[in-house]
């Protein structure tokens, strides 16, 4: 049991890391108005060379492939997308049973369902880079222990001098990109935000309603950033959010699971919000701070997260990782 949670808990967090770090594809009905690039996506998958598969996991039905597209490296995801109760009918009657096995009250079939209710979210990297690649490749995780000292002499020097490109969050800011995806906004600079389904929430039902809120303001990376001077824009996110997804989902605050990740998958401040009772990826002790247990922090020391010993999984190839090894942490 204890195996097959931390193999959960990995291909969730490679899934969550993936969304993030990779081109933000369109969600469904966009890309019904683009039949031209959805032809594209078609003739793309039709050359894919498959090389190997990084990793994949039976439970949560999503398989991590390396291939190659034209030559030149690339990934693909492919994620069986959850059963919506809306279409059972449907898929009951029009589905066709090859019988398998029948013994006294109990039998089991083959089902095939039809096309349009047997989709298949696939997400492509091309592309791909090395880093692409090594990221979802199956590996050992550890769990470590990092001061707040630890944070200023060894995580903090590693983050700068990575290359992770925010451009694609800047652009969602900026209304260059996803602009018809936000569900709300808020603009002030300072403690405003805007609110958008994340890429693995196919928003066709709410028991998997999944969203991430990106703030305005910028120079925030963390958890470790924050103080009392962000107790503002953290209960503005909070009680905006859940407004905003009760208007739109109906979906009071009591049902909502709202916190940050650390460490992110990306360094720009955001807010995770999800249905309580869904398992979303990385919602785990591990990665998740509630952002009222986190508001409810700072309020009671204005610097608790700049000296707090916070703990966080890494991967066996991860520099980080190798970092606190070199120093003698881990």
């Amino acid at each position: 049991m204890a195996n097959a949670a931390a193999k959960r808990e990995a291909i969730s967090a490679e899934s969550d890391a993936f969304s993030q770090e990779t081109k933000r594809t369109k969600t469904d009905h966009e890309k019904g108005q683009e039949d031209g690039k959805e032809s594209q996506c078609e003739n793309i998958l039709a050359g894919f060379k498959t090389s190997s598969v990084l990793s994949d996991s039976a439970r949560e039905k999503i398989m991590f492939i390396h291939g190659e597209i034209a030559d030149q490296d690339a990934v693909v995801v492919l994620e069986k997308t959850p059963f919506r109760e809306e279409t059972l009918t449907e898929l009951l009657r029009g589905s066709t049973l090859k019988l398998e096995m029948k013994n006294d009250i109990y039998s089991s079939y083959r089902l095939q369902a039809p096309p349009h209710l047997n989709e298949i979210k696939t997400t492509v990297v091309y592309p791909a880079t090395e880093k692409h690649v090594k990221k979802h490749q199956r590996q050992e995780s550890f769990l470590v222990e990092e001061t707040g000292e630890d944070y200023r002499s060894i995580t903090l020097p590693y983050i700068e001098k990575q290359s992770l490109s925010l451009q694609w969050v800047y652009n969602i800011l900026e209304k260059k990109a996803e602009a018809q995806r936000i569900v709300f906004e808020d603009p002030d600079p300072e403690v405003g935000f805007v609110l958008l389904p994340d890429l693995k929430w196919d928003q066709k039902q709410v028991d998997d309603l999944y969203l991430i809120s990106i703030t305005h303001q910028k120079g925030v990376k963390s958890l470790r950033d924050l103080t009392s001077e962000h107790l503002p824009l953290l209960q503005n996110i909070l009680r905006k959010g859940q407004d905003a997804i009760l208007q739109r989902y109906n979906l009071p605050a009591s049902k909502l699971r709202v916190y940050l990740h650390y460490q992110p998958s990306y360094y720009h401040l955001h807010v995770h919000f999800t249905k309580l009772g869904y398992e979303a990826p990385g919602c785990g002790v591990e990665r998740a701070h509630l952002l009222s247990d986190v508001i409810q922090n700072l309020q009671s020391d204005p610097r608790f997260y700049e000296t707090r010993t916070l703990h966080f999984p890494l991967r066996a190839d991860d520099g980080l990782l190798a970092k606190f090894k070199e120093a003698g942490r881990l």
